[in-house]
């Protein structure tokens, strides 16, 4: 097959020092000794003995490309030698500022080949967010796409740090690859185990700065030995799409560590995933396996309803993850497509889903149960486990947890203690093992001493016919007193008259008074970030 054309240019602005994880790099040091048998992540998904497996097999298909297993190992060892080339090591990091594609599979994997640490950024974040990133990773080297250097240059055009040198992907560029950087020249081996840094992903920081979770080579194998093949038990056969892009824990494991373990193809894209276009990637790529968030789920529904040219015949599983999905759609989706949707929960400290419903065994409104290899708990503020059916912290534990923050061992020591991590959340689990989520730690709060959980409050509104979405927060009334405001997103262009006493009328009918909001707004949208996730704080304030 004809290559993907990419134009490389280094920028000359001398690399940044290493950085460890703490002061005196005992952190690393530690992380480092916990396993002494060579591993790395490459070999696992694209070495000689798994080739021999799947190497004719399609791995990625994009646009009108398509790349086998044995191609994309080349694509790996030719930017292996640019990567080395440009004086990076191992323990260095390498950012990568690049859409769902090919190189950002291929540049991930040479990454990490040669033992150095993989910082993916989010795309949609502004120059000031990226250049934070890159300073606070202390990256070496940068691949970034053509059409994504302006925050590049509109950060140093701030005054914030230099980036450092850095190479272009240009997919509009006609010419070949010299001939001296697609020489993968001799072969790197390094010195790398399942406890070895792998990769730095980077928080959404809607709470405050984005904060760098880093995981080992290990973690990712044992997502893929757990979740994917408990539930989601992919084939070579499978064709899989995730709306949710590579830079996040669950897009990184739903396009590529696990259909890439599986010998499975995967449809990369550099689209935003509106549901007009999912709908034509429906139509036209026929994938078997569908990663999505609640709210694109929600607007695929809505399209249908409108459209109702929504081809799904082709799909066999629908996984959502990011939020708690409401029931309503899970039922909806059911009694439309036939389809159920495995709502689960994960975290950017485990990697990818922990919790989830099976295939089968799907109940609508919870997040499922545990995910094989990983053990959970809810436990009260002084870390006391709660009853069957009472709320609770929840934490969990298993191999895919985050080795810690980078450079914050205050925060590390915050959330991982005797290898339980306190995910935030906070859930009741009923007598059947089966977990709901009640809403964020920071999220629920106290009606005439009472506990409120926005999630609840939520579903009971978007059960009204003429409800899309809602959001409830923390409010006063007139006289001071404590109470709860509900933004709802409705299906019409503005409220007939009466609607707002029509929902304190649904929402009495189902909940206690206390938890009916005592002022409800309408919105045309909810304001979300860029993976889905309503932001609570912004209708707080």
């Amino acid at each position: 097959m004809p290559r993907i054309p990419t134009v490389l240019i280094l920028d000359n602005v001398p690399g940044t020092p290493a950085l460890l994880l703490n002061g005196d790099g005992a952190y690393n040091r530690a992380v480092m000794t916990t396993s002494t048998d060579y591993y790395n992540i490459t070999d696992d998904f694209l070495g000689d003995s798994r080739l021999v497996e799947v190497g004719a097999n399609t791995a990625i298909e994009f646009k009108d490309n398509r790349l086998s297993y044995i191609e994309l190992r080349s694509e790996v060892e030719n930017w292996k030698h640019r990567i080395i080339s440009n004086a990076v090591g191992e323990e260095d990091r390498v950012a990568l500022l690049l859409y769902d594609s090919p190189e950002f599979v291929a540049s991930f994997f040479a990454v990490v080949s040669i033992g150095a640490i993989c910082v993916p950024i989010n795309t949609f974040l502004p120059p000031e967010d990226v250049a934070y990133i890159i300073a606070d990773s202390g990256a070496r080297l940068i691949i970034v796409e053509k059409d994504l250097e302006s925050k590049l240059r509109d950060a140093r055009a701030a005054g914030s740090h230099e980036s450092p040198p850095r190479f272009v992907v240009d997919r509009s560029a006609d010419e070949p690859l010299d001939s001296n950087s697609a020489n993968p020249g001799t072969k790197h081996r390094a010195a790398t185990t399942r406890s070895s840094p792998a990769l730095l992903l980077y928080t959404s920081g809607s709470t405050g700065q984005p904060k760098g979770v880093l995981h080992v080579h290990g973690s990712m194998r044992y997502t893929v030995d757990s979740y994917a093949r408990s539930v989601l038990r992919l084939t070579s056969d499978d064709r899989v799409y995730s709306a949710s892009r590579l830079f996040f824990a669950y897009g990184l494991g739903n396009s590529l560590s696990f259909p890439l373990s599986a010998g499975a193809t995967v449809i990369l894209d550099t689209e935003r995933p509106s549901p007009q276009y999912v709908a034509t990637l429906f139509r036209d790529r026929r994938p078997t396996v569908f990663f999505a968030v609640p709210a694109l789920y929600r607007a695929l529904l809505d399209y249908d309803g409108t459209a109702g040219d929504l081809d799904v015949s082709s799909l066999r599983t629908c996984v959502s993850a990011g939020e708690a999905l409401p029931a309503r759609i899970v039922e909806e989706w059911k009694e439309r497509f036939g389809l159920e949707i495995l709502d689960g929960i994960g975290s950017t400290e485990m990697l990818h889903i922990f919790i989830s419903n099976r295939s089968g065994s799907v109940r609508a409104g919870s997040s499922g149960r545990i995910v094989k290899g990983y053990e959970a708990k809810l436990v009260d503020d002084s870390g006391v486990g709660t009853p069957v059916g009472e709320l609770g912290n929840l934490w969990v534990r298993g191999s895919s947890a985050t080795a810690g923050y980078w450079q914050r061992p205050d925060l590390t020591e915050q959330t991982v203690r005797d290898g339980w991590v306190r995910t935030g959340d906070i859930y009741r689990q009923d007598a059947d093992g089966f977990y709901y989520h009640v809403g964020r730690s920071d999220d629920c709060f106290k009606v005439r001493g009472l506990w409120v959980s926005p999630i609840e409050v939520e579903s009971a509104l978007v059960s009204h016919d003429d409800v899309v979405e809602a959001a409830v927060v923390p409010s006063t009334n007139q006289q001071g007193l404590a109470t709860a405001r509900a933004y709802v997103v409705i299906r019409t262009a503005s409220p007939r008259e009466g609607l707002i006493e029509e929902l304190r009328a649904h929402l009495s009918s189902r909940l206690p008074e206390y938890k009916v909001p005592s002022q409800i707004e309408f919105l045309k949208e909810l304001p979300r970030t860029s993976t889905g996730k309503v932001q609570r704080f912004k209708l707080r304030a």
